[in-house]
């Protein structure tokens, strides 16, 4: 049995946005694919299991919050193995997280 999940709008990071002009471009989620989607201020990563009618079905792997890069076992009522469904409407990019800038010093 899957969790269901508001999914936070993912605006202007929004993957199909991303690939309006050019859809012919725009991956499509397989078996196996790591696709992500924001709620309540954290990244959610989820591994695809199946799909059904533009919406994947798998195991969230990561939850990663968007101010800091941290990573969580849980949030709120998520947790790392549940098993959700991620409309592809619902797909958003990743953002950039601090800790994953390059390093400065020469």
């Amino acid at each position: 049995m899957h969790k269901h999940v508001d999914w936070d709008d993912p605006g202007a990071e929004s993957v199909l946005r991303y690939y309006a002009d050019r859809p012919e471009d725009c991956p499509e989620p397989h078996q196996g694919s790591i696709i992500s989607a924001r709620w309540r201020g954290f990244t959610v990563r989820v591994r695809v299991e199946a799909r059904v009618d533009d919406t994947s079905i798998g195991e969230v792997v990561a939850l990663i919050a968007d101010d800091n890069g941290r990573r969580k076992q849980s949030v709120g009522d998520l947790a790392l193995g549940d098993t959700v469904r991620l409309p592809d409407t619902s797909r958003a990019m990743e953002p950039r997280h601090p800790e994953e800038d390059e390093d400065d010093t020469p």
